[in-house]
């Protein structure tokens, strides 16, 4: 006898949120989370790097350091994965998002990169660090726009949901709904 009933039903529900639901649950899940693995693709094959994020909405922020694997994989391939996903205590608590995209960079002296950098935390890194904290790193950002979201939560099959949604940039594609379960 599970403690969750609804953890053990199969198939796991299909359904899918409405979008705006759908929306606000991935930004709420981005704005309480801090840390991800970037997924890009180098020349001898995938690199996963753990990196500090910060989002907007849907958007995230990411500083990668200059000249590194993963930013020369990104220069010459600029697909990617973010995955971040929650602490969790078993099935109940599962929670992620896979987001896919396109990254760009934004340089440094530019009114994007000033305005990205408000929701950038870097005063934290900095102290870490030992950066001053008069201004921002002066290297380039990285910004996700998400083209799809893979979000994850477990907890929705508690009201007929199904564990994975699926985001779009276009809001008149729909996700296919995938069978799971044990």
């Amino acid at each position: 006898m599970s403690a969750h009933p609804w953890l053990t039903e199969t198939p796991w529900p299909t359904r899918q949120l409405p979008r705006e639901d759908l929306t606000r649950r991935i930004e709420h899940f981005l704005a309480t989370h801090w840390m991800g693995v970037l997924c890009t693709t180098g020349r001898n094959g995938p690199i996963g790097s753990p990196m500090e994020f910060y989002a907007e909405g849907l958007v995230t922020y990411l500083l990668p350091q200059p000249g590194s694997p993963k930013v020369k994989a990104l220069q010459a391939d600029p697909r990617i994965c973010l995955a971040v996903h929650a602490a969790n205590c078993g099935w109940a608590s599962v929670r992620g998002a896979q987001i896919f995209g396109r990254a760009a960079f934004i340089e440094p002296g530019t009114p994007d990169h000033e305005r990205a950098m408000t929701v950038y935390r870097w005063e934290a890194s900095s102290v870490q660090l030992g950066r001053p904290l008069d201004r921002p790193p002066q290297m380039p950002l990285l910004r996700i726009d998400p083209d799809r979201i893979v979000y994850t939560e477990q907890w929705l099959r508690k009201d007929g949901f199904g564990p994975r949604q699926i985001w779009h940039r276009d809001p008149d594609k729909r996700a296919s709904a995938l069978q799971y379960g044990h």
